[in-house]
């Protein structure tokens, strides 16, 4: 009977073990963390989680709290779009290489700028009802595209340029897009705020 029980407790103890074994390695641990931690990624993940999770049973105070929340989150990040404080600002113009990219643009003059006054002047020269001027509120606006594209052109090469040089093992996905995005901003608009002058060299 003893060794009825001793087998059975043997079996036991192995099926522990082994199911221990499996459940470990299912989680790739983190070479510097102890034994029997989690993981630093997943210890502040399961921190955020339980913060956001965290309820005092009252809905409507629960919810009061989100909007304070997103409130704060919001004065912050209309903050860091003034004064360009990276930790606050909006994930597509963090980092330095969409920095960088903004220093660029705003530290040179650019026609694409002045697209949209040039449009309204065109605009409102289109609508007098005179042939010869508006033939010249055609020319005008061939001209401003022509020059806006070969200016846009300019800058995508001696932007990638730079890019390349500067940073040269960081990612520069989207980086040529959003300097010409950018440049179609009137400055005194562009957010964030731009932080060279011009001529500045960024």
């Amino acid at each position: 009977m003893g060794f009825v029980f001793g087998s059975r407790s043997s079996k036991e103890e192995k099926a522990a073990a082994t199911d221990k074994v499996s459940a470990d390695l299912s989680q790739p641990r983190d070479p510097q963390a102890p034994k029997g931690r989690p993981t630093p990624k997943r210890a502040v993940a399961q921190s955020q989680r339980k913060a956001v999770v965290a309820s005092t049973g009252n809905r409507k105070e629960d919810a009061k709290r989100a909007r304070e929340r997103r409130r704060t989150e919001m004065a912050k990040q209309r903050e860091a779009l003034a004064n360009g404080d990276e930790r606050y600002l909006p994930t597509r113009d963090k980092g330095p290489v969409r920095r960088f990219v903004r220093d660029y643009v705003d530290s040179r003059y650019s026609v694409a700028e002045m697209f949209l006054p040039l449009a309204v002047v065109i605009l409102v020269l289109s609508m007098v009802r005179q042939p010869a001027i508006q033939s010249i509120a055609l020319m005008l606006w061939l001209g401003v595209i022509a020059l806006i594209l070969l200016d846009s052109i300019g800058l995508v090469f001696r932007l990638r340029k730079s890019l390349v040089e500067r940073f040269p093992n960081e990612p520069r996905r989207g980086a040529i897009a959003y300097g010409l995005m950018r440049t179609l901003q009137m400055r005194r608009l562009r957010l964030p705020k731009p932080q060279v002058k011009r001529g500045e060299r960024p």
